[in-house]
């Protein structure tokens, strides 16, 4: 029997690309696990492909038919220097994952051999961001003009963003998070003098960064998985709340003595700090999560959670002390203003969840773009118009609470929780935004106007602060069915700063600039701590969530999926690659093209197909 139309020349995992992921949710027939059990039986000696056309010959244009006689291509030569020379792992190092089955013509490989050159699927993929790019700049250009010419204020903006996103490249192939890429890029930029952004543009960064903050809200609440919060609330809260509580309580005191700030300022500071990132946290355990560790006790779903629910402290918090430190009303109706923004906050996001629950109707054609655009929507609805109104805290509380409600009700409906497009749609709108937010908020900064005294005690009162919220987590943890191992993870685990310090730390100062007074001192303190908070902690807490996961987390050689979690990842798209296997670079990949030539397997159609 000839192999089934969407066979890619492979033993049922997609094309013969050593970039390709399994699909986590397909269905694969007995035939085809037999075959698989065959392939893992052969032993070979190490040796690695030399043959320039490897993939041409298993076409991606025909792969319902393999010449019997195509074994006769291949050549292999034992080379254990080039397979492990560093420039082999870096070109497998650098080519992208991908999901899914893909295609690409007959001639690529022998014009881009692997691992040298990229997948078919990437070069495309860029040239036509790249197309956008041109057609975007060409159309505002045609608009406004001079304004977005080279030389222009909107042109430098628009070149920082994409050096920005070149940058956080080049550090998620060096082991860490792209952001800090990003961050460094926008500090560069500034103190070289290829920018400085000058009114009316500040405006407009002011807006791209609330877009940003919705995002991370959004992102934030769809990633809450309601099973797992009807087990977990009491410890999501308890761990939750109660270091953040702490860690900003220590930067208040600290920064106030050893800094200076008054307190409402230091108050500010310690709200934005306490914050964890899911921008690091969450790619970082997906992948533990994928490899089995902490899956048991379901681990990751504690940590995320606990990510989400932290953010939506210091968001409401910073909105609510924002609220009373620029107003011109007393301290106590700021206090009852501060109250009933969580309340005004909450309410617009049940009202708003309810109705993204059943507007579309759920057998709609056209159900995904409504759904992700009366999400956004709402978000930015809830965001700038509670700014507009007084109520800064509201806005961020409906954020999260709408898209809870919104995928608590659309799982229901028969979304799984993990096979949400609206998810994934903003996924995508991050891959936009977050060079922005990075590269506009490193801009902040001109190091010849730093006080090292100010940079060397700020630098230690965040190491404090972060030392000490890992320790009060490993006690608040007690009574949460965990061991002190898996208690010492989830320490480690909720230290890194990026999304909301990135969002935030600049706020005071776009409010302040130009006035008299110390205020703008204290604001360039607030934002300085939070860029160095950003650089501190990111790489150093994802670092350590991927290499002490291993030995902190029990992992599960049979995939367990307790009730709660999810089961299965995402594609991700925009993943913190901290290690990699490049097993499948050599051995594996030549065992299994050899048996397919020589065995001659019967195909079968996968179940489901």
């Amino acid at each position: 029997m000839k192999p089934p139309e969407h066979f890619n020349g492979t033993t049922g995992e997609g094309e013969l690309n050593p970039g390709y992921e399994e699909e986590t949710r397909r269905k694969i027939s007995i035939v085809s696990n037999d075959i698989e059990r065959k392939i893992s039986s052969i032993s070979m000696p190490k040796s690695i492909l030399v043959n320039g056309d490897n993939l041409s010959h298993l076409s991606h244009e025909h792969p319902t038919s393999i010449p019997s006689d195509h074994h006769a291509s291949f050549a292999y030569r034992d080379d254990e220097d080039i397979k492990n020379s560093w420039w082999y792992l870096l070109c497998t190092k650098c080519r992208q994952k991908e999901t899914g089955p893909g295609w690409e013509p007959t001639f690529w490989q022998s014009v881009c051999p692997y691992p040298f050159c990229p997948t078919y699927r990437h070069v495309a993929r860029v040239f036509a961001l790249l197309l956008l790019v041109i057609l975007a700049w060409g159309v505002v250009y045609a608009i406004l003009g001079k304004e977005s010419a080279p030389g222009g204020q909107l042109f430098d903006i628009a070149i920082l963003c994409i050096c920005a996103h070149i940058g956080g490249w080049f550090f998620r192939m060096i082991a860490l998070p792209p952001l800090v890429g990003m961050l460094l890029v926008g500090i560069v930029f500034r103190n070289v003098g290829f920018i400085e952004i000058h009114s009316p543009y500040n405006e407009l960064v002011s807006v791209l960064r609330k877009i940003a903050l919705v995002n991370i809200l959004i992102r934030a609440g769809l990633d809450l998985d309601s099973e797992a919060m009807k087990r977990l609330w009491l410890t999501v809260l308890k761990i939750g709340l109660l270091p953040w509580i702490l860690e900003c309580g220590i930067v208040l005191v600290l920064t106030h003595y050893f800094l200076g700030l008054p307190w409402m300022w230091g108050l500010l500071l310690g709200s934005i700090v306490a914050a964890v990132s899911p921008a690091v946290v969450v790619p970082c355990l997906f992948r533990l999560r994928n490899k089995g560790y902490g899956v048991a006790k379901g681990i990751p779903t504690l940590i995320i959670a606990i990510s989400g629910i932290d953010d939506a402290a210091s968001v409401a918090a910073f909105g609510i002390i924002h609220s009373i430190m620029f107003s011109s009303n007393s301290l106590y109706f700021e206090v009852l203003l501060g109250l009933l923004s969580i309340v005004v906050g909450i309410l617009f996001g049940i009202l708003w969840g309810v109705l993204a629950s059943y507007i579309p109707e759920k057998d709609d054609p056209f159900v995904v773009p409504l759904r992700i655009l009366i999400l956004l929507g709402g978000g930015l609805i809830s965001v700038l118009g509670s700014d507009l109104v007084g109520l800064g805290g509201a806005g961020p509380l409906g954020c999260i609470a709408a898209a809870f409600l919104s995928v608590y009700a659309w799982t229901k409906q028969g979304w799984d929780v993990e096979d949400n497009p609206v998810a994934t749609a903003f996924e995508i709108f991050w891959m936009i935004f977050e060079p922005i937010l990075f590269s506009l908020t490193g801009a902040q900064i001109k190091i010849s106007e730093m006080d090292p005294n100010i940079t060397g005690i700020g630098a230690a009162i965040l190491i404090t602060a972060i030392v000490l919220r890992i320790i009060f987590t490993i006690l608040v943890a007690f009574g949460a069915s965990l061991n002190l191992k898996e208690k010492i993870f989830c320490g480690l685990s909720l230290m890194s700063k990026a999304s909301v310090q990135a969002a935030l730390g600049p706020v005071a100062l776009e409010i302040v600039r130009g006035r008299d007074g110390p205020e703008p001192g204290y604001a360039t303190i607030v934002a300085l701590i939070c860029v160095m908070s950003i650089l501190l902690s990111a790489p150093v807490g994802a670092i350590l969530i991927i290499f002490t996961g291993s030995k902190l987390l029990t992992k599960t050689e049979v995939p367990v999926v307790p009730d709660g979690w999810r089961r299965s990842a995402r594609p991700s798209l925009r993943d913190i690659s901290i290690t990699d296997d490049f097993s499948m670079c050599g051995d594996s990949i030549i065992t299994q093209r050899q048996s397919m030539v020589t065995e001659q397997p019967k195909w079968d159609h996968r179940e489901g197909d």
